[in-house]
């Protein structure tokens, strides 16, 4: 099986809201998502999705992405695309870096491996029997009673596990929240309370010593070394996110004891085969471990939790579903979506997810047949 032609699409995602994180110095209301289809020499097609969570979060933006690939897919003109490993070789020797811009053609050559051999991806990612992925709401920065209104709206949809956006330079405000949230939230509902780096150490130092919470806190602080300094002297475990983006952060992670568990997010780390990777190492030492996407549509959604439905109970922590917070729907009716609280799989091949090219419009550049 041979690739034959790459077709990729540029598609606006809407928030149906705007979005704050980082203690509101950060603000999204549109995603720029792109779709990429490959499709081989014996007729089988295969989808990825790339979807920054805009160009302020993380170092990567939908454009610099589609000019990744430019200079990416032509050589994967002619590799066998179940042929993983190599694939990614020659991404990684084409263009050091850049694994956002990786991910897409890593899932849709996922999606192909899937369908050739006609097992979902949970499946080839090793488990017998799909667990049912909880999932967790995300909870905009605000004032206390509008972040306990909209956790309050998540409970009434079936989510039992919040991530609440807090940080910033008033430690005061962030006391607020963060005891404000905890004395309303439900006996059999928890949070993590998701700083997305906002807090210099000293911030940090202050907020988390004050209150009483011992609930997850997610990237405190900007860099390893500053949530290092954070993790040995407050009592939280800590999640990490935002600092990982290859196998070697996270090696780096745990020879420090930084963290009790990380955020795995394809699209951040470069596709599904090193978002795999990370996934054994994670299970190896005992990390606990939220596997979800970046951004994107229930297409990434779905992709992601292939990979959570496939990890252990005890290292699994809920996902998080971006199109939920779309306000509109590239694949409708399709894929991971919530049902009271959870995802489930069936037995689809591959990602289970055909976005259609009807609805995502004519592509914007084609390589390789007909190109």
């Amino acid at each position: 099986m041979k690739i034959t032609k790459i077709s990729v699409w540029q598609f606006d995602l809407p928030l149906s809201k705007p979005y704050w994180l980082s203690g509101g110095r950060l603000k999204f209301e549109r995603l720029d998502s792109t779709f990429v289809r490959i499709e081989t020499d014996e007729g089988l097609a295969g989808w990825g999705e790339g979807c920054p969570w805009g160009h302020t979060y993380l170092p990567a933006h939908g454009s610099g992405l589609r000019a990744a690939l430019e200079l990416m897919a032509p050589a994967l003109i002619g590799k066998d695309p179940r042929a993983l490993e190599s694939i990614n070789r020659v991404m990684d020797l084409q263009l050091p870096g850049h694994p956002y811009a990786k991910a897409p053609l890593d899932i849709a050559c996922w999606d192909i491996f899937g369908k050739s051999s006609g097992y979902p991806l949970w499946r080839l990612f090793g488990t017998e029997n799909p667990a049912e992925v909880a999932i967790n709401s995300s909870i905009s920065t605000g004032t206390p009673d509008e972040m306990i209104a909209d956790i309050q709206a998540a409970s009434a949809r079936g989510y039992k596990t919040h991530s609440a956006k807090v940080g910033g330079s008033n430690f005061k405000a962030d006391i607020d929240r963060i005891e404000a949230i905890s004395a309303a939230l439900a006996p059999d509902e928890q949070v993590t309370f998701d700083v997305n780096r906002a807090w210099t150490p000293g911030v940090a130092l202050q907020v988390l010593n004050s209150v009483a919470a011992r609930d997850w806190i997610e990237q405190p602080c900007e860099t390893l070394a500053e949530c290092a300094l954070v993790a040995a002297k407050v009592p939280q475990p800590i999640m990490l996110d935002e600092c990982l983006h290859s196998f070697a952060d996270h090696l780096d992670a745990w020879k420090a004891g930084i963290c009790q568990g990380v955020k795995v997010k394809p699209n951040r780390v470069g596709g599904l085969t090193k978002a795999k990777q990370i996934r054994d190492f994670g299970i190896s030492v005992g990390w606990q471990m939220h596997i979800e996407d970046t951004g994107g549509s229930a297409f990434a959604d779905t992709a992601a939790l292939h990979l959570a439905a496939a990890t252990p109970e005890a290292n699994r922590l809920a996902s998080w579903l971006c199109h939920a917070h779309l306000a509109v729907d590239p694949v409708p009716g399709q894929g991971a979506r919530n049902v009271g609280g959870s995802v489930h799989f069936d037995q689809s091949p591959g990602i289970g997810v055909e976005p259609d090219p009807e609805i995502l419009g004519d592509p914007i550049v084609v390589y390789g047949d007909a190109a």
